[in-house]
């Protein structure tokens, strides 16, 4: 089915997947929204018109209907509608981002069992890839009654080391559903091309990929490409380096590594993996994708792309990110006879620069003039600063960076109790691996280096980079990197989330840390607990403007606010009308408290931070609201900082971070420091 049209099994009328069983929600849509008659909207149901007035009638007593949808339903059904039609899907679900104390894994899985339980029928040969999101699936499969099902692997077996195997995903659905589970009798992964072709030839397992060619439906699992991510836990990458597919890949697909385009990436990988290649499953007619979080967003929109899936289940912020990727905007519910009036919109704003493309050099200059007994430059690194006091030998060096556009971070956390040295990328860019090298060598006092940095794909690389060039000089370095962002994944994969204004909080821990001269491992130790008690989220009122255009990076209604915001100029995971100071404090600190669970008397670290053009006077406002929240919770604020931190060049808007504290951490947060943006006695 295609749009708002129905699907007929055994005569019977479905909604389509968007309105799950909902007839009411279904009948408002087609009436309200679609502007059907009552006549129309019963044949298309399948029930008489009588049935129709009643849904009708029950959907504004329940008040489903005021006049138009209510607008948060509406604005879920739009988003599934608009993922369906501009990429031509045949079908599209989409659950709420947020669940009673469920997971969104479990949360995905359920709603592919019941997308699945709509659609599967007697007969079908089902394949199924794997990951922690197709094994719930799995797991909430129930039985319905179909006969003669086939279930089989799409690719050979992975690493047992992982609760979702495909073995274990491919044998869990079997015997939900009753079906007969035919494996894949090697591994997904083999040694070399030639070892490839000759398991192929084996009578057995070319039987089993002849059933697998027989696939009329798969279920697929998509994997971004972070650390922690399926494709990586499951052993694909402990024989090849990931960096062959750094540049190409964003993600992955039936163990396929697939291009932001949705085109397989040629490596050496493909030639050695058996299971359904990229032109088979495009044949297949159902391709069902089930996946959501943030960190999932370029991985699914490449699916999408290539038409590797064709029916969607995916979670509403994480569409919407997918949308707002491709230039789609969502737009307010429709009232009839009036006309949306437009958005305004910035056209030029005006800025202090003299040369876009000088603007970060023209300002690392201005900052070593503004500190000369602060910052010093690395010479042979225009982009890399250190601390005047320099290494002091037995001292862990530490060493941040990451791109321009967040001044004062990072050079601001250059000095004494803080960093010893900083490299500096583009706008909103990862430093390259030189810079950080030279402030490595720069900060090494004889006890290693200790790199510290936000978890973004760019920075990620070139700090491992850095890290190798600096072992093979005989530093030892440890690295920590920082996932604050509790609005960019959830919290089941907490280590694919932003670092993002929480990374001030953990610069100053490690500091106090390196300052005391406590040992390397110690050092990164400490570093790591704070990342893990640090929670950060912001909101945005206007988006942030590119130095080069001039322009907003997006649009915000006159109305709306952007929950959930990045620092790099990204849209935030939903749009909301624009509420006062304490109920937007009160969004964030929700958030927050729901994950950091404080019990009274515990302490916490503060960080009102603006992210670039929001004045001091609102962050007060809001810190009022968040220490209202805080005392009536009974934990108790043990330090507060408040200004300009972390900046997303000139985004109105602001972010609250908290740290939650311990003896250690607390103690050195205390500790003496003396940097551009933060001294304390």
């Amino acid at each position: 089915m295609t749009n708002g049209q129905t699907t007929r099994v055994g005569g019977i009328a479905r909604s389509p997947l968007r309105f799950g069983e909902d007839p009411l929600l279904w009948a408002a849509w087609l009436y309200y929204e679609d502007g059907m008659t009552q006549g129309d909207i019963a044949a298309q149901m399948g029930v008489s018109r009588a049935t129709v007035n009643a849904y009708l009638a029950d959907a504004r007593a329940r008040g489903i209907v005021s006049i138009e949808i209510d607008p948060d339903r509406f604005r879920a059904l739009s988003i599934a509608q608009s993922l369906q039609d501009h990429f031509n899907l045949s079908d599209c679900l989409v659950i709420p981002s947020e669940g009673p104390g469920i997971p969104l894994i479990n949360r995905l899985g359920a709603a592919g069992a019941q997308l699945l339980a709509r659609t599967a029928q007697s007969g079908d040969t089902i394949a199924i890839t794997w990951g922690r999101t197709v094994l719930a699936l799995a797991d909430s499969v129930r039985s319905g009654g179909l006969q003669d099902l086939r279930v089989v692997q799409a690719t050979g077996g992975t690493t047992a080391k992982i609760p979702w195997t495909p073995e274990a995903c491919a044998t869990t659905l079997a015997d939900a559903l009753g079906a007969r589970c035919i494996p894949i009798s090697a591994p997904a992964i083999v040694s070399s091309p030639d070892m490839r072709a000759l398991l192929l030839r084996e009578p057995v397992i070319a039987e089993q990929m002849g059933v697998l060619a027989e696939a009329n439906r798969i279920i697929l699992g998509i994997s971004s490409l972070r650390p922690e991510s399926t494709i990586h836990s499951s052993g694909f990458f402990d024989a090849v380096d990931a960096q062959d597919y750094a540049n190409a890949a964003v993600g992955s697909i039936a163990g396929r590594l697939i291009s932001a385009t949705g085109e397989v990436v040629d490596g050496p990988l493909e030639a050695r993996t058996i299971g359904i290649d990229l032109n088979s499953l495009g044949k297949i007619p159902c391709r069902i994708g089930v996946a959501g979080g943030m960190d999932k967003v370029q991985a699914i929109l490449a699916a999408l792309r290539g038409r590797l899936v064709n029916v969607m289940v995916t979670d509403a912020d994480t569409a919407r990110a997918i949308l707002a990727s491709e230039g789609y905007d969502i737009g307010a519910p429709k009232r009839a006879g009036k006309p949306a009036a437009a958005l305004p919109e910035r056209v030029r704003v005006k800025k202090f620069l003299n040369r876009s493309q000088d603007a970060v050099t023209e300002t690392i200059a201005g900052a070593v003039l503004a500190h000369e007994g602060l910052l010093a430059p690395i010479e042979g690194a225009p982009r890399a600063l250190r601390a005047v006091t320099g290494p002091r030998p037995g001292k862990v060096g530490l060493v941040i960076g990451g791109g321009s556009g967040h001044e004062p971070g990072f050079f601001g956390y250059v000095g004494a109790g803080l960093a010893d040295a900083v490299a500096i990328g583009n706008v909103f860019a990862a430093p390259p691996p030189d810079p950080i090298l030279a402030a490595t060598l720069a900060a090494d006092g004889g006890a290693g280096v200790l790199h510290i940095f936000g978890n973004f794909s760019g920075d990620v690389m070139n700090f491992e980079m850095a890290a190798e060039m600096a072992a093979a000089r005989g530093i030892q370095v440890r690295s920590v990197i920082t996932t604050d962002d509790i609005a960019s994944a959830p919290v089941e994969t907490r280590a694919a989330r932003r670092g993002v204004a929480g990374n001030v909080l953990i610069f100053k821990i490690a500091g106090a840390a390196c300052d005391r001269m406590l040992p390397l491992e110690r050092c990164a130790e400490l570093a790591e607990r704070a990342t893990r008690r640090c929670f950060t989220m912001g909101i945005a009122l206007e988006p942030g403007t590119s130095l080069e255009t001039r322009r907003p990076s997006f649009r915000i209604g006159p109305d709306d606010m952007e929950i959930g915001v990045g620092v790099h100029g990204e849209r935030g995971i939903a749009s909301d009308r624009l509420v006062g100071a304490d109920e937007a404090t009160d969004l964030i600190v929700d958030r927050i408290l729901s994950e950091m669970a404080p019990i009274e008397g515990d302490r916490v670290a503060l960080l009102v931070n603006s992210l670039g053009s929001t004045p001091l006077m609102e962050l007060y406002i809001i810190n009022r609201r968040l220490r209202q929240r805080l005392r009536a919770r009974g934990v108790v604020s043990h330090r507060t900082l408040i200004g300009h931190y972390y900046t997303s060049l000139d985004m109105a808007g602001m972010s609250i971070t908290a740290m939650l504290l311990d003896d250690d951490l607390a103690s050195l947060l205390d500790h003496p420091c003396h940097s551009p943006a933060w001294h304390q006695v």
